[in-house]
C-alpha cells in the first residue's frame, strides 16, 4: 500500500512510518499539519491516509476535518483516524462519508497490536470499515437531534413560525382550524422538551432549534 501519515508528534509519526515500511507499504509522505496533509494527498494519491485529529494551527479537529475535505473529493481516499479521543462533531461524518466504505476511527491507547493496526488499516485500505467499540459507544451516547420527534406536519408547522408567522396565518397557509394550529405548537414544545416556565420564550426556542439544522 501507498500511505500518507498526518501526525504532529514527530515520534509517533517516526514509529508509524518504521512500522509500516516493515510490514512492506510505502509510506509516500508523513507530514505534521492539516494543510500539509491536503496538499501531501492531492500531489501523491496514496491508497489510505493515517492521520490524527488534533493538529498545527490549533491543535483542535484540524485533522479530522482535513479528512472530511478529503473524502469529498473524487475519488477519495481511504481514510484511518487514529486519535487519542473520539471527536464527536465530525466522528460520525467521517464515518457516513463515502458510503461508510474505507474508513475508519481507532483509538491510539486500545491499540494493542501492530499486526492487527496493519490489519485494520489494509481493511480500510480496501474498502472496509474498522470502528474501534469505544468511538461506537461515544456515539451512541450523543443527544439525539430533538427536530427528529416531529411529525411532517409539526415540521411544517415550524418552519412557518420561523418565518415570524402567527397561528391564524400558518392556519390559512396550511388550510386547518387555529385551534389545529395551536395543538401542534403544542406538541412541538413538548417534543422538543421546552417546559411551560418558559412559555414567552418557547416561540423564539423552538425557532432557534430549527434554524440550527439549516
Amino acid at each position: 500500500m501507498r500511505v500518507v501519515i498526518a501526525e504532529d508528534a514527530v515520534l509517533l509519526r517516526e514509529g508509524l512510518i518504521g512500522l509500516l515500511e516493515r510490514f512492506g507499504h510505502t509510506v509516500a509522505a508523513a507530514v505534521g499539519d492539516a494543510p500539509s496533509l491536503v496538499e501531501a494527498v492531492e500531489e501523491h494519491r496514496p491508497d489510505v491516509v493515517v492521520t490524527d485529529v488534533r493538529m498545527p494551527p490549533g491543535f483542535s479537529d484540524e485533522g479530522l476535518r482535513a479528512a472530511l475535505e478529503l473524502r469529498r473529493a473524487r475519488p477519495a481516499p481511504a481514510v484511518l483516524v487514529l486519535s487519542q479521543y473520539v471527536e464527536q462533531t465530525y466522528a460520525a461524518e467521517l464515518l457516513d462519508s463515502g458510503g461508510g466504505a474505507g474508513v475508519g476511527y481507532l483509538l491510539k491507547d486500545r491499540v494493542g497490536d501492530v499486526r492487527e493496526f496493519v490489519d485494520a488499516l489494509g481493511r480500510v485500505a480496501a474498502g472496509g470499515t474498522v470502528v474501534d467499540p469505544e468511538v461506537v459507544r461515544q456515539l451512541l451516547r450523543r443527544p439525539r437531534d430533538p427536530l427528529l420527534r416531529l411529525t411532517p406536519r409539526e415540521r411544517e408547522v415550524l418552519a412557518l413560525i420561523a418565518e415570524g408567522r402567527s397561528n391564524a396565518s400558518i392556519a390559512g397557509a396550511l388550510f386547518v382550524t387555529e385551534a389545529a394550529v395551536a395543538k401542534h405548537i403544542a406538541g412541538i414544545f413538548t417534543k422538543l422538551d421546552l417546559p411551560p416556565a418558559a412559555d414567552g420564550n418557547r416561540r423564539v426556542l423552538a425557532v432557534l432549534a430549527y434554524l440550527r439544522r439549516q
